[in-house]
């Protein structure tokens, strides 16, 4: 469902930032598109709103592979009363860190297909959000001889890479995800619009 008010949402938005700058000690710049102008242009997600940080504190934004930001984006979205499948609504980022991230990601895909054709054992990702699991799943359609799948709920959601062909060999599951501020992975569990990237997978569950 469509945020309603997308200026009185993009207030509510600016106002958390501010007030995370005075009481957190946040140094954050930030600019705000809603509507049109704020659609990803890669169609990785669904959003309405697109926030842009910036100042001194982007990189304690974007460490641990931007948890913190993630963090942000579930409370923004928690903040609005969006259901868990439509969080992708809205969409935070910090010095080009998501593109980077896709970089990152690609580059793994590629190290990780070389292991499994050079094997022929299936190879586990680390549990991570729906987004990141759509980047691999479009990584890996370019890749000959291998195939994608995901599995796992929730946060302990995770992308796992076969032999083509093969992809009822077993495979051992990454440990469980620590506790975090952030999960999109289940959206895409209970149907809808998320996970979009996972059914193209070839998405299956065990």
């Amino acid at each position: 469902m469509p945020i309603d008010d997308l200026q009185q949402a993009a207030q509510k938005i600016a106002g958390f930032i501010n007030t995370l700058n005075k009481l957190g000690g946040m140094r954050l710049k930030f600019r705000i598109t809603a509507g049109d102008g704020a659609r990803d242009p890669e169609g990785l997600e669904g959003r309405q709103i697109y926030v842009e940080l910036g100042g001194p504190d982007v990189p304690m934004v974007t460490q641990h592979n931007g948890e913190l930001l993630q963090a942000l984006e579930t409370l923004a979205a928690q903040m609005l009363r969006l259901e868990h499948r439509e969080h992708d609504l809205v969409s935070f980022d910090a010095g080009n860190f998501k593109a980077l991230r896709a970089q990152e990601l690609r580059l793994q895909a590629e190290t990780a297909a070389e292991r499994v054709i050079k094997t022929g054992i299936p190879y586990a990702f680390a549990p991570m959000n729906s987004r990141e699991r759509r980047l691999l799943h479009m990584a890996f359609k370019s890749i000959a001889g291998v195939e994608t799948a995901s599995s796992g709920e929730g946060p302990d959601r995770f992308l796992a890479v076969y032999p083509e062909g093969k992809t009822d060999l077993p495979v051992t599951p990454p440990a469980p995800s620590r506790p975090r501020g952030y999960d999109r992975g289940g959206r895409g569990d209970r149907g809808g619009r998320g996970d979009r990237g996972d059914r193209g997978g070839r998405d299956r569950r065990r």
